[in-house]
């Protein structure tokens, strides 16, 4: 077996895997895409019945939500991926993702094997990719998620949300929980703001490139993850005086991870077990993801975490239609 790999974008379009049976078929799926079935009821793909469905590959794949510089977190996750390699018996690569949208994309067409999907994305790709995410991860006491920020520079002059009226609002991407959904509704429901007609939107791509615009001064103000802000500010990427919180939400869940559905239920089940076997203490995961607290995989359901992040997606007026 070898040692775990840090794959790049264009060999991983290289690689032949079986993609997902593209067929409809004739069974309940709520708002699951047509190719999946939903028997069970709890919001997530089935395995397939039929063990031709399912897939065994020799290598796994496993990509970690974009929030911030991949090279990151092909460093971060290196010793958790290479005990993935000891307790599946399977070569183990981190692909690098450069979007939420490619992320999905990857595990839709059978290119992406195992993932960390941010909160927001996280129906999108249970919807539309397949995804079975099982866990989060939490500090030693159990407690879990980040809330959402809007920030902005002490210089700005801005003081209050409401200040940002006729000025511009960096948001992440689309799919982003905190860097789109949540603060939308949020400007929506309790400020009576909306993005074109109050504010001017952009998108900055990433948490770390809103936070570094808005401690740059290139962004007058920026919803973020907390959490991605607190990482940034351990690392001395930049600092508190170059930032001022003017808003913060309640506390949704983070990063959800999973396996795609229709690898087999033995070796779902061993990727499982990995995570929760994992030991953190003295590893690279530790040391990159204790800046927030974490420190274990906690067991999760999407149809009972995933509440809230469902009903601002409704409030926003989000299909999970997939194309």
């Amino acid at each position: 077996m070898t040692k775990t790999r840090l794959l790049g974008a264009v060999a991983l379009g290289a690689i032949a895997f079986a993609a997902a049976p593209a067929m409809a078929q004739d069974c309940p799926r709520g708002d699951l895409d047509d190719r999946y079935c939903d028997t069970d009821g709890d919001l997530i793909a089935d395995v397939p019945a039929d063990p031709a469905d399912q897939i065994d590959p020799d290598t796994l794949i496993f990509a970690y939500t974009p929030v911030e510089d991949p090279a990151v977190y092909a460093t971060a996750w290196a010793d958790f991926l290479a005990y993935l390699e000891e307790q599946t018996g399977k070569n183990v690569e981190f692909f690098p993702v450069q979007n939420n949208a490619a992320q999905i994309e990857a595990m839709r067409s059978g290119r992406l094997h195992i993932a960390g999907f941010n909160t927001g994305s996280n129906p999108l790709a249970v919807n539309c990719a397949g995804f079975r995410p099982f866990t989060i991860m939490a500090g030693e006491d159990g407690s879990f998620g980040y809330e959402m920020e809007i920030i902005t520079h002490p210089e700005s002059g801005i003081d209050a949300v409401e200040d940002i009226k006729g000025g511009q609002l960096a948001f992440t991407s689309e799919t982003s929980n905190s860097g789109f959904k949540a603060p939308s509704a949020i400007l929506k429901s309790d400020f009576d703001m909306e993005a074109g007609a109050d504010f001017e939107p952009v998108f900055s791509g990433k948490h770390d490139n809103s936070i570094l615009g808005v401690a740059n001064q290139d962004y007058p103000a920026a919803a973020i993850a907390n959490s991605v802000k607190e990482r940034m500010l351990e690392r001395g990427v930049v600092t508190e005086d170059q930032l001022k919180v003017i808003y913060t939400s309640q506390t949704f869940p983070t990063t959800g991870y999973g396996t795609v559905y229709n690898l087999t239920p033995e070796l779902q089940q061993s990727i499982r077990d990995a995570f929760f076997s994992f030991e953190w203490e003295g590893t690279s995961l530790e040391e990159e993801f204790s800046k927030n607290g974490e420190a274990q995989f906690l067991e999760m359901t999407y149809q009972e975490f995933w509440d809230v992040i469902r009903k601002i997606d409704a409030a926003n007026g989000v299909s999970y239609a997939c194309e």
